[in-house]
């Protein structure tokens, strides 16, 4: 389902053959269509520990991966805590509305980001909370690769990814679980040739670049966030947000990033919180029409 580039959030008033049961209808095809890994590329849960600076060695990923020691935090940093000893960043939505963090660096495509999340308690219709990779959020001609989480349904996560600026390449994958009983693990790895996507280890989601075919190359930060998507479809995508169980709180555990060798500068402390485009026309005929797909085949949206 297309996102539509709204705006995620801000403060109230400030502006395999045997398939896997992660893996949806719509994915499966694919999966089978595609019957090699990524070289490199095959993630599993990673523990925390290490300093930034000291990349962890994995069998199947060489560059390894580094804990993510320091954020930014592009709006409402009240709304926003980070425990760097712990490792965990909790993130809560209530009547000042929600708060965005991110990575002080880029990445380069060749790296993989990890986290582990559970999800907020309670009736979150409306809300999406979620972890993704983007250029720029908000950049008409960002590139982006998405975990997003819709808040009427927590048995499902949203994949996504797109190109100077443009979408329309969601799946919905049912879940095994409720995201918000436990943490669990999500991992994207990328890099000129592919993408993956996996959840508690397991590949629910792979994509080949074809010859020719538009490819998120630039480098990335790495956002998470939560905000009201309400108003996104008319409510068909995340649900209506009714606010019955606030203070909803997200939280990110073990957050992992490509090493300094695959990244580029240190950014400015803040972004624009009001950064990301209005709907347009064509993304909300994307979304209604993912919505539609899935409801065809028997999931919720």
């Amino acid at each position: 389902m297309e996102k539509a580039r709204a705006w995620r959030g801000g403060c109230r008033g400030s502006g395999p053959t045997k398939t896997h049961p992660l893996v949806d209808a719509s994915a499966q095809l694919h999966l089978h269509s595609s019957s090699h890994h990524l070289p490199g590329f095959q993630l599993s849960i990673m523990a925390f520990g290490s300093e930034s600076g000291d990349a962890v060695p994995h069998p199947h990923h060489r560059h390894g991966t580094e804990t993510l020691a320091h954020i930014a935090v592009d709006y409402c940093p009240e709304a926003c805590r980070h425990v760097p000893h712990a490792g965990e960043i909790h993130v809560t939505y209530d009547d000042r509305g929600g708060a965005r963090w991110r990575s002080r660096r880029r990445y380069l495509p060749g790296g993989a980001v990890t986290a582990t999340i559970r999800a907020p308690d309670g009736d979150t219709a409306g809300l999406n909370y979620n972890l993704y990779l983007s250029s720029l959020e908000g950049s008409p001609d960002m590139d982006e690769i998405d975990f997003e989480f819709l808040g009427h349904d927590k048995c499902a996560v949203q994949t996504n990814f797109h190109v100077e600026g443009g979408g329309g390449r969601e799946q919905i994958h049912r879940l095994p679980f409720d995201s918000s009983d436990d943490f669990h693990h999500y991992a994207i790895a990328w890099d000129d040739k592919a993408i993956e996507w996996r959840v508690d280890g397991e590949l629910i989601r792979r994509e080949e670049r074809c010859e020719g075919e538009p490819w998120p190359v630039k480098p990335m930060f790495l956002y998470a966030s939560v905000w009201d998507a309400s108003h996104i479809d008319e409510g068909r995508w995340t649900g209506t947000y009714h606010g019955r169980d606030a203070p909803y709180v997200c939280s990110y555990r073990d957050v992992r990033v490509p090493p300094i060798a695959l990244s580029v500068e240190e950014e400015e402390e803040c972004q624009d919180a009001d950064a990301g485009d209005a709907p347009t026309e064509a993304a909300a005929a994307a979304t209604a029409a993912a919505v539609e797909a899935v409801d065809a085949g028997g999931s919720k949206a």
